[in-house]
């Protein structure tokens, strides 16, 4: 018998650490090769961590809510044979990455029990009632002088009971009122001096509720306030007819349907349409590293995904510029039921060049889209909707109803400026307007 470390795995290029949200076994329990043993969130997905070995897990070295380092342990599993030489074996010593709970919480939280694994942030409060509290609570708590006892007493409205920000904010609105215990003094570096801790104003005028963003809307807004903050947005519209694309997506998504085992959307067809775009015009495929402008060689083509939380995550349709019609609609229906089903791989969401929102879904026409950093161009893709158009003939012209579309890109004029934005624009629109009625998909 041996017992082996288990470290967590290389979640992608930019990846540094992960959150534990969950872990899917107990200590004890058996743990086949390649089953799921945790599960994780980093910046950029949630997934599933597999166990490297067959065995028993015997410790688990972190709790849910702390971070860990890429490559490091994340616990231990007992195994059959003699592994020595090719996994190292769990040591009675120690390791230590950074510093854990005790040295940044308030003694009188009560934090009793040694911490053996420290991790990359800090572990629960360890309490007789075994109570989960967030480093964020955790650091209220403190600041606010928040006993054990006290902090015990609030009820809270996350997951299995567990105390969020909003929870503890709202029971500081009304301690003084409700509660009679002391504040705790926040003392200053000085000597001899201290200050009275400032709490939250009291508001006692309408209703509302105060909820806590998810993890992923809190990723979300950072994303969205640091792409503003760097990259100037311009944003081009135009109005295109895609009569026959239409057309011929009709004719032919019930043979699609029962030959794939899946709808044909329009989004494949905006993929390719924007990658052909991306071939004409090169410079739109690239990204702003300091001074120097790096030139993508494939077209990665981001789709957004409304997820059913109401956040969106982007999946990438790699290579789009080397698939055919057929290729890219299984790439775009593969990854948006692996986003919807919570199962995108970190490498699905990474190295995009380019990315598409499709804001018709939801019935909207216009858009003015926020760039996907470090790209430098998005495009909005509007309700399509039948409106009276002119119609040129040789004839003349006449008024007939037409399948038209709005088309909205944002880029960033640092390094795309009008003739180029404008330009990408109109051919992404000319390839939609000019769809082959009769084309082939296979």
């Amino acid at each position: 018998m041996a017992q082996i470390e288990l470290l967590l795995p290389k979640m992608g290029e930019s990846v540094a650490e992960a959150t534990v949200t969950s872990w899917l076994k107990n200590e004890g329990d058996f743990v086949e090769l390649e089953e799921g043993i945790l599960e994780i969130a980093t910046d950029k997905v949630d997934s599933e961590v597999p166990s490297d070995y067959e065995g028993t897990l015997i410790k688990k070295l972190h709790q849910e809510g702390d971070v860990v380092k890429i490559g490091a342990p994340f616990a231990i599993i007992e195994v059959e044979g003699d592994h020595h030489n090719d996994e190292k074996e769990y040591k009675t010593s120690t390791p230590v990455y950074e510093e854990s709970i005790t040295d940044t919480i308030d003694e009188s939280l009560d934090v009793k029990e040694p911490i053996e694994h420290k991790s990359a942030i800090h572990s629960p409060i360890e309490s007789t009632s075994h109570r989960f509290y967030s480093p964020l609570v955790k650091s209220i708590a403190k600041k606010e002088g928040i006993q054990l006892d006290e902090l015990q007493k609030i009820q809270g409205s996350g997951r299995e009971g567990r105390v969020t920000k909003a929870d503890i904010l709202a029971y500081l609105e009304t301690r003084g009122s409700v509660h009679e215990t002391p504040v705790k003094p926040q003392y200053s570096s000085e000597p001899n001096s201290y200050s009275a801790p400032v709490r939250p104003a009291v508001s006692l005028s309408g209703h509302s509720d105060l909820i806590e963003m998810d993890r992923m809307r809190k990723l979300i807004a950072e994303h969205m306030v640091e792409s503003k903050k760097t990259a100037p947005h311009v944003t081009s519209v135009i109005e295109i007819d895609v009569t026959n694309l239409v057309e011929w997506r009709n004719r032919v998504k019930e043979e699609f349907l029962k030959k794939e085992g899946y709808k044909l959307t329009f989004t494949p067809i905006f993929v390719e349409a924007v990658a052909k775009a991306i071939k004409d015009f090169p410079m739109v495929n690239v990204s702003v590293e300091g001074n120097s402008i790096r030139v993508k060689k494939d077209a990665n083509i981001g789709m957004a995904v409304a997820l059913p939380s109401g956040n969106l995550i982007v999946p990438v349709v790699k290579g789009a510029n080397n698939l055919n019609l057929a290729g890219t609609a299984r790439s775009v229906n593969d990854l948006t039921q692996k986003a919807r089903n919570n199962k995108l791989a970190p490498e699905d969401v990474q190295e995009g060049t380019f990315t598409i929102t499709n804001i018709g879904t939801f019935g909207n026409i216009i858009g003015t889209p926020i760039i996907n950093q470090p790209e430098v161009a998005i495009l909005a893709t509007g309700a399509i909707q039948k409106k009276p158009a002119v119609i040129e003939t040789s004839e003349g012209d006449f008024i007939g109803i037409r399948q038209m579309m709005f088309l909205s890109m944002s880029y960033d004029h640092r390094v795309v400026d009008g003739m180029l934005g404008g330009s990408f624009l109109r051919k992404v629109g000319d390839y939609l307007e000019n769809f082959e009625i009769d084309r082939q998909i296979w």
